[in-house]
């Protein structure tokens, strides 16, 4: 009798656990066989049983791995241990069917279907026979970036359809052109384009056979390149304990990094004896330059300077003459004592990186990212790299003269397109430097900057966690706005570029050119907003060498479309009135900022009208 319900009891387990896996194929997981798990950079591994590698009784981890992941996409490699019999997987708490998978197999899960933004679970449980060690390995990839709408990542498309309004309003008043792209929650939902690749001619009228900037024309970031040179090296660098953040500079410049520091006085500066000077640059550190308190004075015109001259010409010569120009640099301040922002901290952070690596900086790069992530449109000196001017978003119309108020040997007097306009990069470092020099779309900035989001992407590893966090914490409690390079939003610190909904984790930069990069963990997003406002004539050149007509105008801001993208977000409410009175609060705004005598052409006239249009459209929009 106790054999017949014993074996009515196996019979009764065995239709269950055939009808469960029935179910299981159902609910969409899929998993394969496959040759081997290929080599990669796993965001995840893990051994199962016992995962921890120890037991006790409240060890419920011990059968769970869990990673981030992105809802509509996912996958994951195993490989079983030729003696394991069964066991059961759970992906979010759906069970998957692994009745077909034998000992010794490699299996590929594609989990996509159970698969959701933010952190994602699996559960290796069931192993039989019991008695086995490291029967299941996982080995997870990062998730990637793939297509999307603005619905599905709760943007609100009137948001960007004001900032559509906003910019393509400015362009048709005198702004030159921008580029957009937005990653939320793993998926590139905005990718839009204004202006033209070069709008005005070297005599400041409007160039008519302008080509129009497309999702694929290149902008010249200007120091966004910190970020993503230099900062991503250094960051990858890390997290191949390649180098430790408090090693001294002179460790890789050699001893005469301080010991050939000359006397020059700054004004303003602590100007100490050149005893000091040795002393106080022999202290300083990796983490210092990355801090930008260092002692470094903002920036030294090294291609003209007569002290420290170190040519113009780009030369790898000169490249080298500048290098030893830096460390005949005497600093301005003592280490650590202030934060001052520093374009010679970045250049010398870009050559330690080329000494760490034993490679240029731009090859490094390449290798290591843009080529593993497949982008094929951010370069250094792009017209060096297959792509041609017309390719490329224009900054200044006369080279670097600001249409003629400045001048020195070798200065460049054409429209810059294709070449980077920053003066040290392009004179003094032949166009490679860590401080900028790097050419982006929108769309592959954006894919680029995600990584900071996960640490990896597809089966690359790029940054662990610990790095990440390390580089993007406030660098001290008083200084919530800045991490190591990284700029945070800190105690509401950066509204002006990261908007007023930004949480203290945002990060992100700016470029001299126009340009801003922000990434927020918290909404997991992206925004690459690029403007190239400096093509556009020079408003006063006797006033201000450095007052182009570009600056006058709202999409020069960079910080609104932020502000503006987050109206509304995630949030199912119409927001007509809110964008409309915002569009009509900023015309009012707009026309303060004309200065008094103003003719009608002038820039702050032009946005002012550009503002008063936007508020009509919106104002009709808010009445219907």
């Amino acid at each position: 009798m106790q054999s017949r319900q014993f074996s009515f009891y196996l019979f009764f387990a065995a239709a269950v656990l055939m009808l469960s896996a029935a179910v299981y194929a159902q609910n969409g997981i899929k998993t394969e066989a496959v040759a081997a798990v290929p080599g990669g950079g796993w965001q995840k591994e893990a051994v199962f049983p016992d995962r921890y590698g120890y037991v006790d009784d409240t060890l419920a981890m011990n059968s769970m791995v869990s990673f981030d992941g992105r809802r509509g996409q996912g996958y994951f490699y195993m490989t079983l241990h030729e003696d394991v019999a069964s066991f059961g997987m759970f992906i979010n708490g759906v069970r998957a069917d692994t009745s077909a998978l034998k000992g010794g197999m490699s299996v590929r899960v594609d989990y996509s279907a159970a698969a959701r933004d933010g952190k994602n679970t699996v559960q290796i449980t069931e192993i039989a026979p019991r008695s086995l060690e490291k029967a299941v390995k996982v080995f997870v990839p990062y998730p990637v970036v793939l297509a999307g709408t603005l619905q599905d990542a709760g943007i609100d498309p009137a948001a960007l359809e004001l900032i559509d309004d906003i910019i393509s309003e400015d362009c048709r008043r005198g702004f030159p052109g921008a580029q957009l792209a937005v990653i939320r929650r793993g998926r590139l939902v905005c990718e839009k384009s204004w202006g033209k690749t070069n709008a005005y001619l070297p005599d400041g009228t409007p160039n008519e056979k302008a080509l129009p900037v497309t999702a694929d024309t290149l902008y010249d970031l200007a120091s966004v390149t910190k970020m993503f040179s230099a900062n991503y090296a250094l960051q990858k660098l890390l997290t191949e304990e390649r180098f430790s953040l408090d090693d001294k500079v002179s460790k890789y410049l050699g001893d005469g990094f301080y010991k050939n520091v000359i006397k020059m006085d700054y004004a303003g500066g602590a100007n100490p004896p050149i005893a000091t000077q040795r002393a106080w640059k022999a202290d300083i550190t990796v983490r210092d330059l990355l801090c930008h308190q260092a002692g470094f004075p903002p920036s030294v015109e090294y291609y003209k300077h007569e002290l420290l001259y170190g040519g113009a010409d780009g030369s790898e010569k000169t490249r080298q003459a500048t290098v030893e120009a830096i460390c005949k640099t005497p600093l301005m301040y003592e280490p650590r004592t202030m934060v001052k922002y520093s374009d010679i901290d970045y250049m010398l952070l870009g050559i330690i990186v080329e000494k760490l690596t034993g490679e240029g900086l731009d090859s490094y790069l390449k290798k290591t990212f843009f080529g593993p992530l497949g982008l094929k449109r951010i370069t250094y000196n792009p017209l060096d790299n297959g792509f041609r001017p017309g390719d490329c978003a224009a900054t200044e119309l006369n080279g670097n003269t600001r249409d003629g108020a400045i001048g020195f040997p070798g200065v460049r007097r054409r429209t810059l397109q294709g070449q980077v306009h920053d003066e040290k990069a392009w004179y003094s470092m032949g166009g490679v430097s860590g401080h900028a020099g790097l050419f982006a779309c929108a769309s592959d900035l954006a894919k680029l900057a995600s990584v900071m989001l996960t640490g990896g992407y597809g089966e690359n590893r790029f940054f662990s966690r610990n790095v990440i966090d390390t580089f993007t914490a406030p660098k001290s409690a008083g200084m919530g706005n800045w991490g190591l390079g990284w700029w945070r939003s800190g105690d509401d610190q950066r509204p002006w570029y990261f908007g007023t909904e930004a949480a203290s984790r945002v990060i992100g930069h700016q470029g001299w050119t126009g340009t801003l990069v922000v990434i927020d963990p918290e909404k997991d997003m992206v925004i690459a907003y690029l403007t190239n406002k400096i093509n556009s004539p020079v408003t006063d050149p006797a006033k201000s060498a450095n007052g182009f007509d570009g600056n006058w105008f709202t999409a020069s801001s960079l910080g609104f479309v932020p502000q503006i993208l987050s109206i509304g977000m995630d949030a199912d409410t119409d927001i007509t009135p809110a964008l409309a009175s915002l569009a009509e609060d900023m015309a009012n705004e707009s026309l303060k900022l004309v200065p008094e005598g103003a003719a009608p052409g002038h820039p702050a006239v032009r946005n002012a009208e550009s503002k008063a249009q936007v508020a009509a459209k919106w104002a009709q929009k808010r009445a219907q």
